[in-house]
């Protein structure tokens, strides 16, 4: 094979193919995606689907999730997850599923990778802050972080210019978030591939588990706490659970053209979805006084930066094309959304904590 033949596209050709030939009927191909927001040359050697996760891998969006709250704030111990991991685990059991239903593992993986992005710093109190400080400014505008994240690959990655993703990754993006609502309420529009279908029940998947497991570690609930059915049906370590969740997904999805469990898992699923709502994450347990401090850190951000403008960074002031208060809203929203846990803090403590000072004689 010659230098040519690569710069020709013949690799990326060669996949193309396998994907035509060797994946379910149902799946997405990169050979047939409905392209991009701004078209571009393809790759000589990747699939636009690969393309689009090495985007997404390389972004600074990505980087900061490591620094970016799952449920508990900041920990300083180790083993706590966060965002960052939390995506990773969504990756690897979206990835599973979708290699044993042959479907494209890399739009898979592309859509896993990107879901959260453009998730405030704090978690879900950090988004419910800025959703109620945002009303302030615009009644009825409301801030979602599946939006938000959508916004982050389409507008402002690569200092306003986007990722420029393929369709299929962008749509992966906005309708993988169930917010509370149970599993059999998911109603998604007729594009919307397989490989999203996926990356919705791993999101599930992994935070139901992993979540149980910060919270057993944090003593906010004890194993023998969880709902008896819950342990009957799923299993009573979070292995079994993840294990009895995925392979029920793998078992009534092959060959269909939905991807779902079976009533008895999608019912434990659910009823594990709403303790964690109803024990963990109600502010009681995860520390009322941390969360109210940290959702009045976004929201005394937000109030300043509105007030004066010419103190958000200068990739701000770009965003903000025009004087409306819109326009500065959102740039605002963004700016704030985009930080980590640490550097909201650090911000917030140089415009309103005192610097110590000394007196010289």
């Amino acid at each position: 094979m010659t230098s040519v033949s690569i710069r020709d596209g013949f690799i990326r050709q060669q996949i193309e193919q396998w994907e035509l030939q060797t994946l379910s009927p149902y799946a997405a191909k990169s050979a047939l995606s409905r392209g991009r927001l701004h078209p571009e040359p393809p790759c000589p050697v990747r699939t636009c689907f690969q393309r689009d996760r090495d985007r997404v891998l390389h972004s600074k969006a990505f980087r900061r999730l490591k620094h970016k709250t799952q449920v508990f704030l900041d920990p300083e111990e180790d083993h706590y997850r966060t965002r960052l991991t939390h995506t990773l685990e969504v990756a690897q059991i979206a990835r599973t599923i979708s290699r044993a239903l042959r479907l494209n593992e890399d739009l898979t993986e592309a859509i896993a990778l990107a879901h959260d992005l453009g998730h405030p710093p704090f978690g879900h109190a950090g988004e419910q802050a800025l959703d109620e400080v945002l009303q302030e400014y615009l009644p009825g505008k409301r801030f979602r972080h599946w939006e938000q994240s959508l916004r982050v690959v389409d507008v402002l990655e690569r200092d306003g210019k986007g990722l420029n993703l393929t369709q299929e990754t962008r749509e992966g993006i906005l309708y993988h978030s169930k917010g509370r609502a149970d599993l059999d309420a998911d109603l998604l529009p007729d594009e919307c591939t397989l490989e999203a279908q996926v990356v919705r029940l791993a999101d599930r998947i992994a935070y139901v588990n992993h979540d149980i497991d910060d919270a057993i570690r944090a003593r906010v609930i004890r194993p023998n706490d969880l709902p008896s059915e819950c342990v009957e049906v799923l299993g009573e370590t979070s292995s079994e659970r993840i294990a009895s969740m995925v392979l029920d997904v793998i078992a009534n999805s092959l060959d269909c053209t939905q991807v779902r469990m079976s009533e008895p898992i999608q019912r434990a699923t659910d009823m594990l979805k709403e303790f964690l709502f109803e024990r963990v994450y109600m502010e009681e347990a995860i520390g009322l006084k941390e969360l109210q401090k940290a959702k009045g850190i976004l929201k005394t951000l937000f109030r300043l930066y509105m007030e004066q403008p010419e103190l958000l960074p200068q990739s701000g002031r770009r965003l903000t094309d025009n004087t409306s208060v819109e326009a500065l809203a959102q740039a605002v929203c963004d700016y704030l959304a985009g930080m980590t846990d640490r550097f909201a803090m650090s911000v917030y403590s140089k415009y309103f904590v005192p610097r110590m000072w000394h007196i010289t004689s």
